[in-house]
């Protein structure tokens, strides 16, 4: 006996199947990750104030190793001429971090600071009335004031005596041989030192050094889990050059 056989329906009179709509976040999907955020805050806004130790030495505030970021508003820079060579030198300006700080973090309004910067500044002749002017170096805290109080943690003699023992370690860091540094970039040749800053050498070797290329200061280079970095130079391929020539020292020694 025959069977019947089914009807073929056309693709072109198939029904269109409908498909759901994706699903879209809820409200309470999305707390996790606003809570995390918040949590996050919390905890940088506790750490901060939290006893660490680096090297011995216990102290608060922002975590060595970590960074800021600063702008800096139209400043008024004199200088009087002292030497043929020395100048005295006065700046005073307001400075605003690029972005927010955390919430809770940071010292309170009303904190002050002193400062001693170690620096170079380097400058380049635009015309009759304009430089370029870039500065890298260090500054060390000599002392600091709450905002309650009135005194400063320790006094100008306690103040000048950690100031004498820094120069007299950067005096011999200075005098120590330099790591020699020579390579050629882009068809130029260049030749010249790196000096390890000791305060971030472990077992011989330096994360950040004071580069001088062909007599010129180029800043201080840093070694990151990233790489090599500078604040003072965008040429990533120029600074990993530097900075190969001083890991190939250190694999020498």
């Amino acid at each position: 006996m025959a069977t019947a056989s089914k009807a073929r329906v056309s693709p072109a009179k198939r029904k269109p199947v409908k498909r759901k709509p994706a699903k879209k976040a809820t409200a309470t999907e999305k707390v996790p990750a606003t809570r995390k955020k918040k949590e996050a805050l919390k905890d940088l806004s506790v750490t901060y104030d939290q006893f660490k130790e680096f090297e011995g030495q216990r102290y608060t505030g922002m975590k060595v190793g970590k960074s800021h970021k600063w702008y800096y508003d139209k400043g008024e820079w004199h200088e009087t001429k002292i030497t043929p060579d020395l100048w005295e030198i006065s700046y005073a300006v307001t400075k605003r971090r690029a972005g927010k700080a955390p919430e809770g973090s940071g010292v309170p309004v009303g904190t002050a600071y002193h400062w001693y910067i170690f620096a170079h500044q380097n400058v380049r002749k635009l015309n009759a009335d304009d430089y370029t002017t870039s500065m890298s170096g260090l500054k060390l805290k000599l002392a600091h004031k709450r905002f309650d109080s009135e005194k400063w943690s320790v006094s100008a003699k306690t103040q000048r005596k950690h100031l004498v023992e820094f120069l007299q370690e950067l005096i011999a860091q200075l005098e120590q041989e330099p790591i020699p540094v020579a390579f050629n970039y882009n068809g130029k040749d260049y030749k010249g030192e790196a000096i390890p800053i000791t305060q971030t050498c472990l077992n011989g070797v330096c994360t950040k050094l004071d580069v001088t290329l062909n007599d010129e200061q180029i800043g201080i280079v840093r070694y990151l889990k990233s790489g090599w970095k500078t604040d003072s130079n965008t040429d990533k391929k120029f600074i990993k050059a530097i900075g190969n020539e001083i890991l190939n020292w250190y694999n020498k020694k």
